[in-house]
């Protein structure tokens, strides 16, 4: 039983069109049906062919399998018969979805969506690129993205441009960020130093540490390099470290005022940070809940399990996608800044591969879940 013929959901109507991948996605042929009776054949419509790679083996299949699900959720609400998807399994490997990009571009297929990480994206988009099919991928880290590769994962660029916009709005000027010294601590710098280039502002002071150090050494290297006081300070970490590390900023003489505190959208999984009083009222910027809440639903009364959250860039990229391929050549331009209403907040691609996304601000609270405190606004204008 096909997965479109388990769902039992009314059809929704039609998001809008992200043209900035038309152009590319009409390099690539379509597919036309067979022909039908003997005297005057029929022609079935062509048919636009949209390639999922995915792990479906691996300790990775069951995430694989659950985003498979979601992207047929998109393509049944979007109600059109002339898309195939074609999943092409990537074992959950570099070799594997590289393979699978070519197996994609030798069947005709007009866009990929996937694969899963970043590294599995980097050895996809070569094969991708030199077929001309451009690549939806589900990985978070900008750096993969390029002409022709979007990815649609929530980076921390987007977290870090939304929370300093909104602590800059409210007079921050000195940014600084401490946070271990990771992947993701990295990507935040880059994104801090970034920003503060794109206002104009002075460096920030970032403190990358090991992941064990003390909250309260690490807290006087901020204070001793930021002599003259600092208005924000972001924090890497999660839970007990980022409450530890939080505590850790006035002792070590970071007051007179104290630095508003910013965060991260791993805070909103989090509702034991108000349990420290130095991190209530800290701001960070993360997706609207209630779209996620949504697609839950939606999922769950299709499938009769709860999605995990990764579902969601699928079922986005697959609506992405499909309303793509169903737009005609020279219709719509790179550069009409639409919007898609995705699940985890407004995005609008661009045609460098660069993906805005509008999120929402929520503020630490002494009880209970952050409180959001804006709405997620329109990626490109004010406050996103």
């Amino acid at each position: 039983m096909s997965l479109l013929s388990r769902l039992r959901l009314p059809r929704p109507t039609s998001l809008p069109v992200l043209a900035v991948l038309v152009g590319l996605a009409a390099c690539a042929p379509q597919v036309s049906g067979p022909s039908l009776g003997s005297r005057e054949p029929l022609q079935e419509p062509p048919r636009s062919r949209i390639a999922l790679l995915l792990p479906l083996s691996g300790p990775q299949a069951p995430l694989g399998t659950a985003m498979e699900q979601a992207a047929e959720l998109a393509l049944f609400e979007r109600g059109n018969r002339t898309v195939d998807f074609l999943p092409m399994n990537t074992g959950g490997t570099t070799s594997g979805a590289a393979e699978a990009a070519r197996r994609a571009a030798a069947a005709g297929v007009r866009v990929i969506v996937g694969p899963l990480t970043a590294s599995e994206t980097s050895a996809a988009s070569g094969p991708a690129r030199a077929a001309r099919i451009p690549v939806l991928a589900f990985t978070n880290d900008s750096a993969q993205a390029g002409p022709g590769v979007w990815t649609l994962g929530v980076t921390p660029a987007q977290q870090v441009r939304r929370v300093m916009g909104a602590a800059q709005s409210a007079g921050a000027q000195r940014f600084a960020l401490v946070a271990p010294d990771g992947a993701f601590g990295r990507a935040l710098a880059a994104a801090m130093r970034a920003e503060a280039s794109t206002w104009n502002l002075q460096d920030p002071v970032i403190v990358l540490h090991a992941a064990r150090a003390s909250p309260a050494s690490v807290a006087q290297d901020l204070a001793t390099r930021a002599p003259g006081g600092l208005d924000a300070v972001m924090l890497g970490s999660t839970g007990a470290a980022a409450r530890a590390m939080a505590a850790a900023l006035a002792p070590a003489g970071l007051t007179n005022p104290a630095p508003r505190i910013l965060g991260h959208a791993l805070w909103a999984q989090d509702d034991s940070l108000g349990q420290e009083v130095a991190l209530q009222g800290a701001l960070f910027a993360a997706p609207d809940p209630r779209a996620r809440a949504t697609f839950d639903a939606r999922y769950e009364g299709a499938f009769s399990e709860r999605p995990p959250r990764l579902a969601g860039v699928a079922y986005d990229a697959a609506g992405v996608a499909t309303r793509v391929v169903l737009t005609p050549r020279g219709q719509a331009g790179p550069n009409t800044g639409e919007v898609f209403d995705g699940v985890d907040g407004p995005i609008r691609l661009q045609p460098n591969g660069i993906v805005q996304r509008g999120l929402a601000l929520f503020s630490v609270e002494a009880m209970g879940e952050p409180r959001m405190v804006e709405a997620a606004p329109q990626p490109g204008g004010a406050g996103s």
